[in-house]
């Protein structure tokens, strides 16, 4: 991203986050005023529907108590196989007498007595779902709305009051009484109910079935709110959530009715339109931040910004290979100049150490051609030991053309080899050829085994590094012995590590002959340990090579020869 873009996205960025952030929590502060202060509205109005709603039902309650402990009911109730005349239906018609009472049924304890309009039969009210909890009240009335006794599916919505009637002398039961009461009655109490515009107030059983509804749409329906559940702690309040597919406030309130509740149900964009001027305000802010930002841009960065592109277009001259000054036209005095000044300094500084790079340049291609030259000694060297090869198996002697091959591929693989690092089987017939020479030299004063396996033989490892030690065991204890030695090199997967263990059955050594052969004083030493190839170099070389945790493990004691564990990392090529 260009610096100008970058500029122009600091002061957008600058400006806009404060005046998002500013205009979000305004709208967001006053959207839950708006949800407190509608869920207070709401709650105060449910409180009142409730207070209204226990007015109208306690008027049906006290005229069914009234009937009840009247003489005659009592007297018709005892009397079994009493027959109800037209003087006791008169009497009974204007003790249940209202005008919100459509119809009611008087029960003795095994049939229906009398009936007013219509009534179910005693066989019918044994199995509905209320009946039981009639039983359970003793004679208290218990009420069952249409949408909790099916007659709102039924398209005849009734309220009931069901209730047990009790000897007033003995408390026994001896009959039941149900009154069905228009839905006119609840119509009155949710009518008058304040609420806005799309809402609805709905009376809910703790079943979730909606007992009765302002709108009328949803009797009898079933619903899943979560204060209807076992163990809610909130006797009431409100929340937000969805409600038939659309985000509603959501204000409850337990009834004085038992096991009902009131519910409040209002679409949530009627309460946050009072909102949107904030969140338009906060729109408006950010247009103005963003049309400033363009400005500011247009009029001060802009001019910063050319001078910094001058010093841009100066650079990709000079990745070309040009070095040409920068001249500008406008003196700004400020620090775009020393930009500029700084620029053609550097410039000229690098077209000095360009020229100094060329006359060295020229210099290593002249060393490169003196190491070419010098490679002409190594293949002069293996050419002669291929001239003595022919001549060995021409005279027909088979010793010393072996010798000269394992020659050859010894100095092939320790000189000519160019690359550090060398697959492991490599190494290992590196060792093979140099102990090959070496039996001519001790004839059968030793023997020796190489193994590795197949899964080893392409890790690739650092050369030189198996040899030395070998060569340390034939001079250090294949030599000094009076019988037959034997040196054994085994290679062996350890996780992600490779260990190579070089043993011999020497006479081993002590630990102050160890640390003699270890000491950085190579004055009593072999020759062959002053070329930098010993223990210590070895070590030393795969401790740079491969990190502090790899190098070699030095064991042995006097009379039980020794063994020296090279550890190495296991690297594919």
């Amino acid at each position: 991203m260009k610096l100008r873009r970058k500029i122009l996205l600091a002061i957008i960025l600058l400006v806009f986050i404060p005046v998002i952030l500013m205009g979000a929590v305004s709208y967001y502060s006053f959207s839950k005023a708006m949800e407190n202060k509608s869920s207070n509205f709401y709650w105060i109005s449910l409180q009142e529907s409730d207070r209204k709603l226990k007015f109208a039902l306690n008027e049906i309650t006290t005229l069914s108590n009234s009937a009840i402990t009247q003489p005659v009911i009592q007297q018709i109730l005892k009397q079994p196989n009493f027959v109800v005349n037209y003087e006791n239906k008169q009497v009974i018609n204007n003790q249940i007498n209202h005008p919100m009472i459509n119809s009611f049924g008087l029960y003795s304890n095994d049939r229906l007595l009398y009936q007013y309009n219509e009534s179910m039969s005693f066989n019918e009210l044994k199995i509905q779902s209320w009946y039981g909890a009639m039983k359970a009240a003793e004679g208290r009335p218990i009420w069952v709305g249409p949408g909790e006794n099916g007659s709102a599916a039924a398209g005849r919505p009734v309220l009931i009051q069901a209730r047990l009637i009790k000897d007033y002398d003995s408390l026994e039961d001896i009959g039941a009484l149900i009154i069905y009461v228009k839905p006119d009655i609840l119509d009155q109490v949710f009518w008058e109910a304040a609420m806005l515009k799309q809402g609805d107030i709905l009376l809910v059983n703790k079943q979730g079935n909606i007992v009765f509804d302002k709108s009328g749409n949803h009797i009898g329906e079933q619903t899943q709110f979560p204060f209807l559940a076992d163990g809610y702690s909130n006797g009431k309040g409100y929340y937000v959530d969805k409600y038939l597919n659309e985000k509603s406030l959501i204000t409850y309130l337990p009834s004085q009715n038992k096991g009902w509740y009131l519910v409040a149900i209002t679409p949530h964009k009627l309460i946050t339109s009072e909102s949107i001027n904030i969140r338009n305000i906060a729109i408006i802010l950010v247009l103005f931040s963003l049309i400033s930002a363009f400005l500011f841009d247009r009029y001060f960065v802009r001019r910063m910004v050319r001078s910094i592109i001058s010093a841009v277009n100066g650079m990709k001259r000079v990745k070309q290979g040009i070095f040409v000054p920068i001249t500008t036209n406008v003196q700004t005095e400020d620090e775009t100049d020393l930009l500029i000044d700084g620029f053609n300094r550097m410039s000229t500084q690098i077209n000095e150490l360009i020229q100094q790079v060329q006359v060295e340049q020229a210099r290593k291609k002249e060393v490169e051609l003196q190491a070419l030259v010098a490679q002409i000694n190594p293949h002069f060297i293996y050419n002669s030991l291929e001239s003595i090869n022919s001549m060995a198996v021409l005279q027909g002697n088979k010793n010393i053309s072996k010798m000269v091959i394992s020659l050859g591929k010894l100095l092939r693989i320790s000189i000519s080899e160019n690359q550090e690092l060398i697959p492991l089987n490599m190494e290992m017939e590196h060792v093979r050829h140099y102990l090959d020479i070496q039996k001519f030299r001790f004839e059968d004063k030793f023997s020796y085994q190489i193994e590795i396996p197949d899964s080893l033989k392409y890790f690739v490892t650092q050369k030189l590094i198996v040899q030395p030690i070998v060569e340390n065991a034939l001079y250090h204890a294949i030599e000094p012995m009076e019988g037959n030695g034997f040196i054994s090199i085994v290679a062996k997967e350890n996780g992600r590590d490779i260990l190579i263990d070089v043993s011999d059955n020497g006479p081993g050594f002590d630990q102050t002959t160890l640390l003699n052969l270890w000491s950085k004083e190579r004055g009593n030493l072999k020759k062959y340990r002053e070329n930098g190839v010993g223990l210590k170099n070895v070590h030393e070389r795969l401790s740079i090579q491969f990190g502090g945790y790899y190098g070699i493990l030095i064991c042995s004691s006097p009379g039980f020869g020794s063994t020296i564990r090279i550890r190495i990392p296991k690297i594919l090529p």
